[in-house]
């Protein structure tokens, strides 16, 4: 017999699958938060049942129960933990340590992608092809690569799994997963993503609006409350807001704060582990404690939304050679412009500002960051440089 402790999110659910592919029901299958594995792990050890092999998966144990396990091991008990996140590597120092972040080909892993591959490697499963396809489907979402690629079937299967039961989505897919065919969604469930797509896009939009900026250990962060589709939010507004190291995305119903990044140079499993908590480089969380209320939700209360750039502008462009407005909360008119040698200035209500950049993008991350300024449109653009013009005139 097994037992198999893993996460509550969709590659936590993805080892569950694919261990009762390979092991039918010889296997107990439990699902935990981050905060209950370790109880979860301490009841199994005290029952002392050596006769049940414990694995763990997408999750990683506390020091108590690093011990714990030792002498478990040392009475005859067998256990296996696999996971992938960088905070458990020190695990590996242990025979029953299966920690890899990245594989020898440089792709980041997953669980289930690593589970998949012990399973198959132990000869406990025979892989298909639609049992290959939905573990790299996995994979590309729990590491983001899927918005890299471009696969957005990996993104849909993550909807669809909050979308129905687990018990729902563990049967469907492991019907599904059985089959020599490709991996696919079937026609009621394509119907019901496109209709979440809908709901999703509406969903971002409002919380486009309602985003703040603040500045925490020397990072610049957005932030943002929202109960729902964290990760789809925080790419589209990181992708939007690139001066923003960060996005917080806070659920205060679940007390959980997470973190999300666009940046390959920013790693917020540092941020989340400054709150207890970890994940990945881009994508972590942590529990709402008093440190991260205090940081990001006291800091953040008394600041106004960030304004967002004016859309589909025809003259007001970045990058343009006639030069970009902006407007600041105050009301101060931020102007850049390329200036000799290639590089950009900026002019404060008309008057020239001491800084040069050596880009457009650090001209506006600099006034993004320190004024708030957002992208006015075209009509707006236009007024503004019918006024210069005039004025210019005059002084003539």
């Amino acid at each position: 017999m097994y037992k198999l402790l893993s996460h509550n999110d969709l590659d936590g659910i993805g080892c569950g699958i694919v261990a009762k592919l390979a092991f039918g029901d010889d296997v107990n299958v439990r699902y935990n938060s981050v905060q209950m594995l370790d109880r979860e792990v301490e009841r199994f050890l005290e029952q002392g049942n050596t006769g049940t092999e414990l694995i763990i998966t997408d999750l990683s144990v506390d020091e108590e129960n690093e011990s714990r396990i030792e002498e478990f091991i040392k009475k005859g008990g067998k256990v296996t933990l696999i996971d992938h996140h960088k905070t458990a590597l020190h695990l590996n120092e242990h025979e029953w340590g299966n920690v890899t972040v990245e594989q020898e080909d440089g792709k980041l892993t997953s669980a289930t992608s690593l589970l998949y591959a012990w399973l198959i490697d132990k000869g406990f499963l025979e892989p298909t092809r639609a049992a290959d396809e939905f573990v790299e489907l996995v994979r590309q979402y729990d590491t983001w690569e899927w918005e890299k690629n471009g696969n957005d079937k990996a993104r849909r299967l993550n909807a669809l799994f909050f979308m129905v039961s687990f018990d729902e989505f563990e049967t469907k897919m492991l019907e599904r997963l059985q089959s020599d065919g490709p991996f696919q969604f079937d026609p009621f469930e394509k119907q019901l993503l496109d209709m979440e797509d809908d709901k999703m896009a509406r969903y971002i939009r409002k919380k486009r609006r309602e985003m703040v900026q603040l500045e925490h250990e020397g990072l610049y962060a957005g932030v943002v409350h929202a109960e729902s589709y964290h990760s789809e939010l925080g790419n589209e507004l990181g992708k939007e807001n690139p001066h923003l190291d960060y996005i917080v995305i806070l659920n205060m119903g679940g007390r959980k704060v997470s973190f999300r990044t666009v940046h390959d140079d920013v790693d917020v499993s540092e941020v989340a582990g400054t709150f207890g908590g970890g994940g990945h480089a881009k994508a972590s969380g942590a529990s709402m404690s008093k440190e991260a209320f205090a940081s990001y939700v006291e800091a953040a209360f008394q600041k106004e939304p960030l304004r967002e750039d004016a859309r589909h502008t025809r003259y007001n462009l970045k990058e343009s050679p006639f030069g970009t407005i902006y407007r600041a909360p105050e009301g101060d008119l931020y102007f850049i412009h390329p200036i000799e040698d290639g590089r950009w200035g900026i002019e404060r209500n008309g008057r020239v500002q001491g800084e040069t950049f050596e880009t457009f993008l650090d001209a506006e991350k600099f006034l993004k960051r320190e004024r708030s300024v957002w992208l006015l449109n075209d009509d707006q653009f236009v007024k503004f440089l019918l006024d210069r013009l005039q004025k210019a005139e005059k002084s003539e």
